[in-house]
């Protein structure tokens, strides 16, 4: 029975140690709507496809990663993102996608989150319609210097879905 007492006690003791550093000053409704923002800005910027607007959303560090759909997709920092995604915007034209499902989540000191959204991205690839439906988009930002930026992100595919025309 004590040995049940002192893990409920350490227990409490560590989530309230834990919650101490929690900025209760942050307004989390617009960090989250901040962070929506960043993400609305990114779905613009793909079908743009302004580089300079993905640049500004991208933290420019070695150490961010960014996972595609294709099996060797693991870009690790800013530069291998940058090639991919200008290469990409060299292969496709007429994007548009549209979000659903979106959920953002904003850590106590308001300076971390992180997102899950479904994806329909429709384009035009070698003069061809394509579409891929109920892309999962899943990332981490941190707000960096007063900024919100994706520091990680990853793409995936259903099981059942595949490229459609």
């Amino acid at each position: 029975m004590k040995t049940i007492y002192f893990l409920s006690f350490f227990s409490l003791a560590l989530f309230f140690s834990s919650c101490q550093d929690c900025d209760k000053d942050i307004n989390v409704r617009d960090e989250t709507l901040a962070v929506e923002s960043l993400l609305e800005q990114y779905i613009i910027a793909n079908e743009k496809q302004d580089f300079n607007l993905i640049q500004d959303i991208w933290s420019p560090d070695s150490d961010i990663i960014l996972y595609g759909t294709d099996t060797d997709d693991r870009l690790m920092g800013w530069i291998n993102i940058k090639n991919a995604v200008k290469d990409q915007f060299s292969q496709i034209s007429e994007t548009y996608i549209s979000v659903s499902n979106q959920h953002i989540g904003i850590n106590c000191t308001g300076n971390t989150a992180w997102f899950a959204e479904t994806l329909n991205y429709n384009f035009i690839y070698k003069e061809q319609a394509r579409t891929y439906e109920g892309l999962r988009f899943t990332g981490v930002v941190e707000k960096i210097d007063g900024k919100w930026m994706l520091v990680q992100a990853h793409l995936s595919l259903p099981a059942h879905v595949g490229i459609g025309k």
